[in-house]
C-alpha cells in the first residue's frame, strides 16, 4: 500500500454514505485493501473510497460481487490507482452499461406491447401472439427475451 492518508473504517462509511458493517464485509470479501493497526483496528487508504463508490455503482448496475473482484483486481494494490489505471477498468464497465441502455431502451418501447409472457390479455397479443404460439420458445417475456414475433393475419 502506498504512503497515502489512511483513514478509519467509520470515516469510509460515513463518506459513502454506508454502514460500518458494510465497509468491513467489503474488506473481509477482499474488495478493499486494509491494514491492522498495532491494537487491531482497521485502517484504509483514503483512496477506498472511490473503490467502495465504484462497487456500489457496479452492484446497482447488475454485477456480482465476484464479477466486482474481477474488475477491482486490475487495479494496483501497491499504490493509489491513477486515472489511467480507473481509465482500462472504466473501458470493460463501460461496455456493460452500453448493453444496458440498449436492453432498458428495447424494454422501454416494449412494455406497452405484447411482450410474449402468454397472458393473451392485451388486443396486441392475439396479432403478435396468437393462441400462445410463442410457448414453444421457452418459459417468460419471450419477446424482451428477444425473441421475433411471428405475425398472425
Amino acid at each position: 500500500m502506498s504512503q497515502e492518508p489512511l483513514v478509519s473504517i467509520g470515516f469510509v462509511a460515513k463518506r459513502t454514505g454506508n454502514a460500518v458493517s458494510l465497509i468491513r464485509y467489503y474488506a473481509n470479501e477482499q474488495l478493499i485493501p486494509f491494514i491492522r493497526t498495532p491494537g487491531g483496528s482497521r485502517v484504509f487508504p483514503r483512496s477506498v473510497i472511490r473503490r467502495v463508490s465504484f462497487i456500489l455503482i457496479a452492484q446497482n448496475m447488475g454485477y456480482s460481487l465476484d464479477e466486482i473482484r474481477q474488475l477491482l483486481h486490475t487495479l494496483p494494490d501497491k499504490r493509489t490507482p491513477t486515472k489511467s489505471d480507473w481509465a482500462k477498468l472504466s473501458q470493460v464497465f463501460n461496455q456493460r452499461i452500453e448493453q444496458r441502455i440498449v436492453q432498458l431502451t428495447e424494454l422501454k418501447s416494449s412494455l406497452a406491447g405484447c411482450i410474449g409472457c402468454g397472458c393473451l390479455s392485451l388486443d396486441k397479443c392475439r396479432l403478435y401472439n396468437k393462441e400462445d404460439k410463442i410457448a414453444v420458445k421457452g418459459p417468460g417475456a419471450r419477446y424482451l427475451l428477444g425473441d421475433t414475433p411471428i405475425l398472425h393475419k
